[in-house]
């Protein structure tokens, strides 16, 4: 059904009972959804005889739904560079990618190391009304790498922070990690840890370690630096039988030691982002700072290992990394400018062409690695629960074969660090719900005083 035959965004009274007809089930054909009070009050291909009179319908042929998707990694920049980005400007992109909760991580000015700072940010979230944004909260205090934060105080908070990560910075002291491991095992916490042994990989290294970083003259990083970190998290992690997450999952070596520890019994989880699954380092020969990011693109078998790692379930799961800059932190010389770029538009677009399209995963296989498994990493309660009876009517509509090219000036964000201008993916989101309530449809965003 074309887009002209769907009722209007605005025509769906909130609140009232709604019937989405003939969507494609996350990849388990097509059936009917039911929405009422916000929860899903009937899922298959029956769903519609139990619709009350009256009720809304919303025509879903030729779409996929999945449950919401939940990003376990993102980067919000408020407090502290709201040039770059808001809670609520990060949360509009987030809506538009087809998320319905986010994790925003703590390296803000001032970080995110007490309880009273992520209730903080979990308030704005909710003001926002765009997605649930849950607090990642720091392992060490003001991202030092020597004394714990008060992890105990943020995840009994209001927010009830459960995942805590020093991003941006590695907990390179093995004692200090194994401490932070065995303190959030008594509330079932996890560190998500960026792995980058400073030794190895100091803070000016920016390309990968190869030929091209020596005739391009940029400081090497070298995969052994993250697979160095990764081996001793999974052992401390069987020491302490606490969980750790490896985040930004970047080469084949990470892969193997992932492979191993999970193949042993550990605790031991890993994300990838979009951007390590289809760039690749040889962009950088251009200098063009937009693909600056930490850790760094890696050579193309590097990326096949990830593509791999991703389908068979070595990495459990995709996340953006979602890292607005405002131009002027872009603008400098390669080794100068600012780490990361943008994700959350364009993340679900990029898995549909670089695994859905080239048969590597099925819908349910990104409904896995993009919602049930992120919430199931995190702890949240009231997302990822998938397309089932009772569970919070949390949804995206994707149109897998819309195609769609990049634009970075039509970006909810308030930064332009954008990978993806210009490319074309295939898959896009069409709608996105939060229990029960439109939030996004093509572009278009809806917050909580809509």
């Amino acid at each position: 059904m074309s887009a002209e035959t769907r009722p209007n965004t605005e025509s769906l009274s909130t609140g009232s009972p709604l019937l989405i007809t003939g969507a494609d089930l996350a990849g388990a054909g097509a059936g009917d959804l039911l929405v009422i009070d916000g929860r899903i009050a009937a899922a298959g291909p029956d769903a519609g005889d139990q619709a009350p009179e009256g009720a809304q319908r919303y025509h879903a042929e030729g779409l996929v739904a999945l449950p919401g998707l939940v990003d376990l990694h993102t980067h919000l920049r408020e407090p502290g560079r709201e040039d770059s980005e808001t809670i609520e400007t990060g949360s509009q992109a987030a809506a538009a990618g087809g998320f319905t909760a986010v994790l925003a991580m703590a390296n803000t000015s001032p970080v995110t190391d007490t309880a009273e700072s992520a209730e903080r940010i979990w308030d704005l979230g909710q003001r926002a009304g765009y997605v649930d944004v849950h607090p990642v909260g720091a392992v060490t205090k003001a991202l030092a790498g020597e004394e714990l934060a008060e992890l105990g105080l943020m995840a009994r908070s209001r927010a009830r922070v459960r995942v805590f990560s020093d991003d941006g910075k590695c907990v390179h002291d093995a004692r200090v990690m194994r401490r932070a491991l065995e303190y959030i095992r008594s509330f079932d916490g996890v560190i998500s840890q960026h792995s980058q042994d400073p030794s190895l990989a100091g803070p000016t290294a920016c390309c990968h370690e190869g030929e091209l970083s020596g005739r391009l003259g940029l400081p090497g990083w070298p995969g052994v630096a993250e697979e160095s970190i990764v081996a001793r998290d999974v052992m401390l992690a069987r020491h302490t039988g606490s969980r750790v997450h490896v985040a930004h999952v970047s080469t084949a070596g990470s892969v193997e030691v992932l492979r191993w520890a999970k193949a042993q019994g550990i605790d031991a989880t890993a994300e990838v982002t979009p951007h390590h699954l289809l760039l690749t380092t040889d962009l950088l020969t251009t200098y063009d700072t937009v693909f600056k990011v930490n850790p760094p693109l890696r050579p193309q078998e590097d990326v096949e290992a990830l593509r791999e790692a991703l389908a068979d379930g070595t990495i459990d799961i995709v996340a953006t990394d979602h890292a607005p800059h405002v131009r002027q932190d872009k603008e400098h010389a390669f080794t100068d400018a600012a780490f990361g770029m943008l994700g959350l538009e364009t993340a679900l677009s990029v898995i549909s062409t670089v695994m859905v399209a080239q048969g590597r995963m099925t819908w349910a296989d990104v409904a896995r690695t993009m919602s049930t498994d992120p919430a199931r990493i995190a702890r949240l309660t009231d997302q990822g629960q998938g397309l089932t009876v009772g569970a919070p009517a949390n949804l995206t509509l994707v149109d897998p074969d819309r195609k769609v090219t990049v634009d970075a000036a039509n970006s909810k964000s308030l930064s332009r660090n954008n990978p993806w201008h210009g490319r074309e993916l295939v898959g896009g989101v069409h709608l996105t719900m939060l229990r029960g309530r439109v939030t996004a449809r093509e572009g278009l965003v809806w917050g909580a005083q809509a």
